[in-house]
């Protein structure tokens, strides 16, 4: 099996306590009973779905089975994370129709598709994600979907419609495999809130949008474009699209000729790369840089070096981590003008419609900050948008949280932080309780910092 790299997170092959916060108060509405109502619930427009009842829906009684891949969730939560488990309910997974085949889950080899999970104790609500980088849907089951079944919510999550190194093969046009990904989050939120409609007698009260990496792109694309589907959102470390820049495009070319030993350390500063991060400058390059440059070029500008990546990423591990020579001197605003159409077919405008909450780490190396989460904070703002919008920097975070375990000397996990801005989220959204300023969340000198995260401290920011 290849591992699933790109702008997210690494494969096992690759990757060397809850929050004190109360649970809220649970009902088994729409019927009381272990997976009431299992039988009614039918996914609409999905071509294939198999229901199961489960003693347990978190990855504690889900690990070693085929209802999750833990796998394909290494690397993105330190090792010492403590989850919740014991959620007892339904779990439906599937796909809709699609002609790409991608996705070898469950042996179906079928793009598209999902997993629901509907706890017997439900509190009303529904969260919805997509796969960080070119992961499936099983990826955030330890980041995000332990810990909000645990509060009650059903959850729902999605492959995007392609994955793995070779996504940017999917499509006729370029850019239609990452408009897949926005129409396949949107379909699957639409179907899932009528599943948990035929679980629980009534669709849900609150549905919220949240994601990763590419999962933090999607929610920031949802809640611009669909605000009708939701009522808020946590945006990790999003993927910025713009069509004149900054994107991928704009910074991880100059990453790559630093691999190559064609530019200095001044370059990868100017292009966005924090100072302090060069500890981890050497994994990227090994890791992250020359794949995910490769592949998103190829994915909107193939008419660039077609025959690298060519008609696959690699079929060795070594090849698909390789760059491409070539991208060393990519200049994305020089390429004609189709390229930025492509781009601009999934590009973001920052008018965001819910309120948002965005979280990225100061040492992100893979997305550096200043060539987004900061742009797009700005690009809220310049709409209008800002009251909607609040945005914290996790002081010592990093793209993936798992390099914690090799350097918890100077990084700190963002996924406390994580859960800290979700029961935020939904405190602002269902009982008007206003977040935290922006911020830098600042890196204790001692304490927890695997399970325990407070947005209120640290130095308030502007923009």
């Amino acid at each position: 099996m290849r591992p699933s790299l790109g702008v997210p997170a690494l494969s096992a092959a690759l990757v060397a306590a809850v929050l004190a916060a109360p649970t809220p108060a649970l009902g088994t509405e729409g019927g009381a009973g272990h997976c009431a109502r299992q039988e009614r619930v039918r996914v609409p427009g999905a071509e294939l779905q198999r229901s199961a009842c489960l003693a347990d829906l978190t990855t504690t009684g889900l690990a070693g089975t085929p209802y999750t891949d833990m796998a394909d969730q290494a690397g993105l939560t330190a090792g010492a994370t403590r989850t919740p488990s014991g959620v007892p309910g339904v779990q439906v997974d599937g796909y809709f129709p699609d002609s790409s085949r991608f996705n070898a889950t469950h042996g179906w080899r079928h793009d598209a598709q999902f997993v629901i999970r509907l706890p017997d104790r439900w509190n009303g609500g529904l969260v919805v994600t997509g796969a960080p980088g070119t992961r499936r849907q099983y990826a955030t089951d330890k980041a995000i979907s332990d810990q909000v079944l645990a509060r009650g919510f059903a959850y729902a999550a999605t492959d995007k419609g392609n994955n793995g190194t070779d996504f940017y093969l999917d499509g006729t046009r370029p850019g239609d495999a990452v408009a897949e990904w926005n129409a396949r989050t949107t379909q699957l939120t639409r179907a899932a809130r009528k599943a948990v409609a035929q679980r629980y007698g009534h669709a849900p009260r609150r549905t919220y949008m949240t994601g990763i990496s590419n999962g933090g792109y999607l929610t920031r694309w949802q809640l611009e474009n669909h605000p009708e589907l939701y009522d808020g959102g946590v945006d990790w470390e999003g993927a910025l699209w713009t069509a004149d820049g900054p994107n991928l495009l704009t910074s991880l070319p100059q990453a790559v000729a630093w691999s190559l030993g064609s530019v200095s350390d001044e370059d990868l500063y100017a292009a966005g790369f924090a100072p302090g991060s060069e500890f981890l400058w050497p994994y990227h390059q090994r890791a992250y840089w020359g794949v995910t440059q490769k592949t998103y070029r190829a994915e909107f500008d193939p008419a660039y070096d077609p025959r690298c990546p060519g008609p696959s990423a690699g079929t060795t591990l070594e090849e698909i981590l390789a760059p491409c020579t070539s991208d060393a001197t990519y200049d994305y605003a020089s390429r004609p003008a189709s390229v930025r159409r492509a781009v601009a077919r999934v590009a973001l405008t920052g008018r965001i419609q819910r309120p948002l909450i965005t979280l990225h780490g100061d040492l992100d190396t893979l997305l550096p900050k200043a060539a987004d989460s900061d742009v797009y904070a700005r690009m809220i703002d310049t709409r209008g948008r800002g009251s909607l919008h609040r945005y914290y920097t996790i002081q010592g975070g990093t793209h993936v949280d798992g390099l914690y375990d090799t350097h918890p000397d100077r990084l700190r996990p963002i996924l406390p932080c994580y859960r800290s801005a979700f029961d935020t989220l939904v405190a602002w959204v269902e009982r008007g309780t206003r977040p935290p300023a922006d911020r830098v969340v600042e890196r204790p000198t001692g304490g927890d910092v695997v399970d325990s995260c407070a947005l209120d401290g640290g130095t308030a920011s502007r923009r």
